[in-house]
C-alpha cells in the first residue's frame, strides 16, 4: 500500500482577525499567536498541545491559523494542508490526475515548502514538503 499523507494544518480567512481570535478562543478555548509583518500578520492557531517539535500531543488532532481574507484566490477559501515527502513529486501527480496548481511553490521560514493547488472539483488545498519531517 502507499504511503498516505495526513492533513497536518488547516487554514481559514478573516476579515478581523481581532473578531476571530476572540470568537474561536471563547467558543473553543484555542489560543492565537499573531505573527509579524514579515509573515503578513499570520495568526497561529493552537487546538491542542504540541510536543517540543511542534507535533500535537493527541494523535490525529491538528493546529492551524487564519490570514487575511481577500477576493484572490485562494485567499477567500478554507483550505486543508497536505503533509508530502517530496513537494515537487506530488505537484506532478496533482498535475498528472486533473488537479492545477496555485500559484509557485514557496519557502515558509522554518517550516517547508508550501503551494496551493484546485483538486479535480475545485476545492483549494495546501500541499506542504516539511522542513523536518515529523
Amino acid at each position: 500500500m502507499n504511503k498516505m499523507n495526513p492533513v497536518v494544518h488547516f487554514e481559514m480567512p478573516a476579515e478581523n482577525k481581532e473578531r476571530m481570535a476572540d470568537f474561536y478562543t471563547n467558543v473553543f478555548g484555542w489560543q492565537m499567536q499573531t505573527l509579524g509583518p514579515e509573515m503578513g500578520g499570520y495568526v497561529l492557531v493552537t487546538t491542542i498541545a504540541t510536543d517540543e517539535n511542534g507535533i500535537p500531543e493527541k494523535p490525529g488532532a491538528i493546529n492551524g491559523g487564519f490570514y487575511e481574507k481577500s477576493e484572490e484566490i485562494p485567499a477567500r477559501h478554507p483550505s486543508l494542508v497536505i503533509e508530502v515527502d517530496d513537494l515537487a513529486e506530488a505537484i506532478q501527480k496533482v498535475n498528472q490526475t486533473g488537479g492545477r496548481i496555485i500559484g509557485q511553490p514557496q519557502e515558509i521560514p522554518g517550516t517547508g515548502l508550501f503551494v496551493y493547488f484546485a483538486d479535480t472539483e475545485g476545492n483549494i488545498v495546501g500541499m506542504m514538503q516539511p522542513s523536518v519531517m515529523g
